[in-house]
C-alpha cells in the first residue's frame, strides 16, 4: 500500500498533491476566521492558520507521513482547500482522511462530498484499506453532520485527545468507513453527487 502522489479528478474538483504553487489561492480562500475555529492549527490571523496548515502537511508528507492534496474547484481551476490521508498504517491497510478545509464559497456545494467520494474510491479500490477513518472536534456539529452524511459510521469520542493551541484540551469524535460497507457507501455518495 505504499502511498504515492496522485492527481484524482471528478467533475466538481481535482485533487492534485499540494505545493507551493497553491499556496496563494489558498491564503485567499482562508480568511474567515470560522474555517479555522475546531482546526488544530488554528492561529490568531488566518493567513497564519493558512501557513501553519501548510507546513504541517507538507512536512508530514516530506517525512513520508501522509499525502497531501490541494481541492481545485474544475469550473474555476483554482485551489479551494486542502485534506491529506494521515495516520497511514501499511500493515493494517488503513489510513485516514483529515486535515480537511475548504474556502466558506465552496461550503454547501458538491466540492467536499465528491473529494471523499474520490478519497475513499482510492483508499478501497487501489490502496485496498481495509479502513478508512474521519475524525473531527466534538463541538463542530457541522463537521460530524457531514461526515455522517457520507456514510461513516460514529465510532465513539476520544476524551481529551487533543491540546489546541488556545490550551483548550479537545474530545475528538471518531467516524470509520471499512471494507465491507464501501460498496454501500459509494452506492450513497453516487446517488448524494447527483442529487448536487
Amino acid at each position: 500500500m505504499p502511498l504515492l502522489p496522485i492527481t484524482l479528478a471528478g467533475h466538481q474538483v481535482r485533487l492534485e498533491p499540494l505545493t507551493t504553487v497553491h499556496l496563494p489561492a489558498l491564503q485567499r480562500q482562508g480568511t474567515d476566521t470560522e474555517i479555522w475555529r475546531y482546526m488544530p492549527c488554528r492561529r490568531p490571523d488566518t493567513a497564519e492558520s493558512v501557513r501553519a496548515w501548510f507546513e504541517q502537511v507538507t512536512t508530514n508528507m516530506a517525512a513520508g507521513h501522509g499525502l497531501a492534496f490541494a481541492l481545485i474547484e474544475v469550473t474555476r481551476n483554482e485551489a479551494v482547500g486542502g485534506t491529506t490521508y494521515m495516520d497511514i498504517s501499511e500493515q493494517d491497510r488503513r489510513l485516514e482522511i483529515g486535515n480537511t478545509w475548504l474556502g466558506r464559497a465552496a461550503w454547501r456545494t458538491a466540492i467536499n462530498t465528491e473529494a471523499k467520494f474520490l478519497l475513499l474510491q482510492h483508499a478501497f479500490e487501489v490502496l485496498r484499506c481495509h479502513r478508512v477513518q474521519l475524525k473531527t472536534d466534538e463541538r463542530n456539529l457541522r463537521s460530524q453532520t457531514a461526515i455522517h452524511r457520507l456514510g461513516a459510521s460514529r465510532e465513539g469520542v476520544l476524551r481529551q485527545h487533543l491540546v489546541l493551541p488556545d490550551g483548550f484540551v479537545r474530545n475528538t469524535v471518531m467516524f470509520s468507513v471499512i471494507a465491507a460497507e464501501w460498496p454501500a457507501v459509494k452506492t450513497g455518495l453516487i446517488n448524494l453527487l447527483k442529487r448536487a
